[in-house]
Formats: structure tokens, C-alpha cells, sequence
């Protein structure tokens, strides 16, 4: 599977085929075509390459193959940078000279307001690709990647919808319930409510562990359940005045200084060490997060953990296929995107890899509705992921949202830790946003 990318920090998740996940897309290569010497080009057949970053599980599902089976004419080429912060700066670089892109290109959904708000241009309308339409994707994921012209420059892969994972019996050490649905009901509409049942948490806590894993991992999934955060739908740069996302910071830092999260920044060492040894009791969990947990715990801990509907329905990870103006093969890429993205494809590549489907129709299929994981046992996590999928809010994505969310977390929530005031915290990272945003 893919894993985040989250500014500074981020990391490959390495997927069991059994988790589920989220994987987020990949690199920059040489182009193929039919005259190239590139695999497939000197048989006579259209080389189709895609430019990819970490694991898109196409391959490994099959379905390069399974295309190539129903297309004879076509060889399909996987370029792939692992991480997508080497990925992205160099598609820039070819967008912006319009040279050397790839036939398709993946955009990571943290990228893709960049992209439509500066690289449209280089890009064809895959809403006009064979057999595309746009009821086919949940209406915020095709919204993400639509200019203000009407143009969409991408096809949504998968989704990151966010639950809340618990561990049943930590939980249970701690007095409290560990029914899924009982737990959404008691925080139910309001993030403090959840913060709240970590203060209850504490009060019994098991020796040594924590309500939750990290400051970043609470904030990132408050701020990912508002639909304006960092920008106004003009465009304008809002996050020091937007009362949510100040709001979503004074919650975390107070929780942080409360003890009721980790000290800890997520996908780094110490975070991986505290996975291991069960050290915090829940976590802001997309579908991905599974396989994350699973790849960092000890044996032990399969089946422990449970899966709640979260406060707020958001979004926490995907990724789109775009083609550009320039490839080699523009129709044949066309075709091969909106094939890899129809739902038929997003469901193989769930049952194969654990990409949560940006296609609401695969949510009432067995595949998606009946889906366990082993690290939660028979809880009902396709149930739990598609129902927050469907009320995710159409969220505001600007260019840079990364970098303001990296300067909240790595900049500002971390302070926290090492014993500054909330509001000490804050100015720090509004002073070193502004500075990355020279503003």
C-alpha cells in the first residue's frame, strides 16, 4: 500500500494482502512509446507508461496484465519513485516544461490543488475519456481535481475516510466500553467529546500508555473532518483567521498538554516503537492505518483492535491519475486511466491491495461491505470506512496546504512536548508558515 505523505514526515507502508489500505501514487521516468527500445516497443505494440509513486497495486493485482490480456496492441510501463516528495517536485519540473512526462501521471491528493490551480493547462479533461463519468467517484474526489473552467485534469484511485481504531482491551483496563457502536455514540458530532473519553481514559489508564498516539495524529483528523481550513474558496490564504483550525490546534495542544497523547510524531522511530509495545489505546485510522499497525506491532496484538465510527466524517489520504497533453500516446492513456479507475478495478485492486475505493457503487458490494482485517478480527471495517467515505465533506484544498499542515505539526504541536504554552506553540508555527509562505 501507499503510505501518507505529510510534508516532512512520511513513510512506505508495506501491505499484507490481507490489510486494508491506502496507498498514494508514484515517480517520474524515461518515456515509452511505440518506437521505443523500452520493453514492448520493439514488437510493434504502444508502450503506455505511467509515472508512479510508492505502491498504486496495479501490478501486484494484476491488472497491467489483465489489460494487456483485453488490449493485445498495448505494453503498459511502470515508472516508480518510492516517495512522493522525490515524485513530486521533478513532475513539476516536467510539467512546467512540459517535457519528459510520463503517457499517465499520479498526483497525490495533498498535490493535487497545486496542480489544478497552476498546471491545468498541461493536462487533458479525463472527463472527457471513454466511458468517464463523473457520478462514478464520490463528489468530493471528483471535485479535488476540477478546475474553476469545468475542466477535471484527474481520475480519483482511492480514498482515505477516517474512522477511530481502539484497542479492545485497553479500553477495557480502563472502565471503558468497547462496543464500536456504543463508543461513536458517545462522541458522536463533536471531536472534545472523543477528547473528553480520553480524559476518562487516563483516570484508569494501564501503566505507561496514552488516550492516543501523537498530537499530528489527532490534529491532522479534526482539521480533516472541516471543509474550509487553510483556504477560503476564493483562494485566499485564511488559516490564521479561520476559527476551525485554530480551534483544531488549541484542542490538540491542551490534549497534548493534558498527557492524553503521545509525545511522539507519527511514522518516525519512536512512534514505530510505541506501536509495538502498545503504548497508546486509539489512533485517527484511515483504511491504510491497518496495515500500518500491523506492519510496526508484535503478533499479539492481531484482533485486539476495534474500529468506531469517528466524531466527523474526513478524508486522510488518495490519489488521481492525470494524462498530459504532451505523452507520446494521449488515447491510448485516456482509455488505460479510466479503465484503472472504474470501479470494477478500484474493487480487484481492494480485495488484492486494501485501496479503499473512491467509487461509491463498490460500497454495497460483498467485497467492500463484508471486509475484516486481521488486526481487528470480525469487526466490520468496510461498513465502518464506506459510510465515512460517502459523508466526507467536499473539502477546500489549496497549493499549499501541505506545507501549512507540516508548520501546525512539525513546527508548532511538537513544541508541546517539550513543555511550551499553547499559544507559545501556535505564534512558532504561524511564524514559520508565514516565513515558507513569504508572507
Amino acid at each position: 500500500m501507499r503510505a501518507p505523505t505529510r510534508a516532512a514526515r512520511k513513510a512506505a507502508v508495506l501491505a499484507a494482502v490481507t490489510s486494508l489500505g491506502i496507498g498514494l501514487l508514484a515517480g517520474c521516468a524515461d518515456d515509452g512509446g511505440k518506437d521505443s527500445d523500452s520493453p514492448g516497443g520493439s514488437d510493434g505494440k504502444t508502450v503506455v507508461s505511467l509515472g508512479l509513486f510508492g505502491t498504486f497495486g496495479y501490478k501486484e493485482a494484476g491488472l497491467y496484465a489483465e489489460y494487456e490480456k483485453l488490449h493485445p496492441n498495448i505494453k503498459i510501463q511502470e515508472n516508480v519513485t518510492q516517495r512522493n516528495e522525490n515524485y513530486y517536485p521533478a513532475l513539476v519540473n516536467h510539467l512546467t516544461t512540459n517535457a519528459g512526462l510520463m503517457d499517465i501521471q499520479a498526483v497525490e491528493v495533498g498535490n493535487i490543488a497545486e496542480v489544478v490551480n497552476t498546471q491545468a493547462d498541461k493536462l487533458e479533461d479525463v472527463s472527457k475519456a471513454p466511458g468517464v463519468k463523473p457520478d462514478t467517484w464520490l463528489d468530493w474526489k471528483w471535485q479535488q481535481a476540477t478546475a474553476k473552467d469545468g475542466r477535471t485534469i484527474g481520475l480519483g484511485t482511492d480514498v482515505g475516510p477516517v474512522a477511530i481504531c481502539y484497542r479492545k482491551d485497553l479500553f477495557e483496563k480502563a472502565g471503558l466500553p468497547t462496543d464500536p457502536e456504543e463508543l461513536a455514540q458517545r462522541w458522536a458530532g463533536d471531536w472534545q467529546k472523543l477528547i473528553e473519553v480520553g480524559k476518562e481514559y487516563k483516570k484508569k489508564a494501564p501503566e505507561g500508555t496514552t488516550f492516543m498516539d501523537s498530537p499530528g495524529g489527532l490534529m491532522d483528523a479534526v482539521l480533516g473532518s472541516e471543509k474550509i481550513r487553510f483556504y477560503d474558496e476564493s483562494g485566499k490564504v485564511i488559516y490564521k483567521t479561520n476559527p476551525a483550525v485554530k480551534d483544531s490546534f488549541m484542542k490538540t495542544a491542551q490534549a497534548t498538554k493534558d498527557g492524553l497523547v503521545g509525545a511522539q510524531t507519527q511514522f518516525q522511530p519512536d512512534w514505530n516503537t510505541s506501536v509495538a509495545n502498545s503504548k497508546f489505546a486509539a489512533i485517527a485510522c484511515p483504511p491504510w492505518m491497518l496495515g500500518t499497525l500491523k506492519e510496526h506491532s508484535k503478533p499479539e496484538a492481531k484482533g485486539k483492535w476495534g474500529v468506531a465510527v469517528a466524531p466527523k466524517s474526513g478524508n486522510w489520504g488518495g490519489a488521481f491519475l492525470t494524462v498530459p497533453k504532451s505523452g507520446k500516446n494521449v488515447q491510448e492513456a485516456l482509455k488505460l486511466a479510466a479503465w484503472l479507475t472504474a470501479p470494477e478495478q478500484q474493487t480487484k485492486l481492494f480485495k488484492v491491495q486494501g485501496n479503499f475505493p473512491s467509487a461509491p457503487s463498490t460500497y454495497t458490494t460483498p467485497e467492500v461491505l463484508n471486509s475484516k482485517n486481521e488486526m481487528t478480527g470480525d469487526a466490520p471495517v468496510g461498513k465502518v470506512f464506506a459510510e465515512a467515505a460517502k459523508t466526507t465533506p467536499v473539502q477546500v484544498i489549496g497549493p499549499k496546504d501541505q506545507v501549512i499542515l507540516s508548520g501546525l505539526n512539525d513546527n508548532g504541536l511538537i513544541l508541546m512536548t517539550k513543555g511550551k504554552s499553547p499559544e507559545e506553540a501556535w505564534n512558532t508555527a504561524v511564524k514559520t508558515i508565514d516565513n515558507n509562505l513569504d508572507q
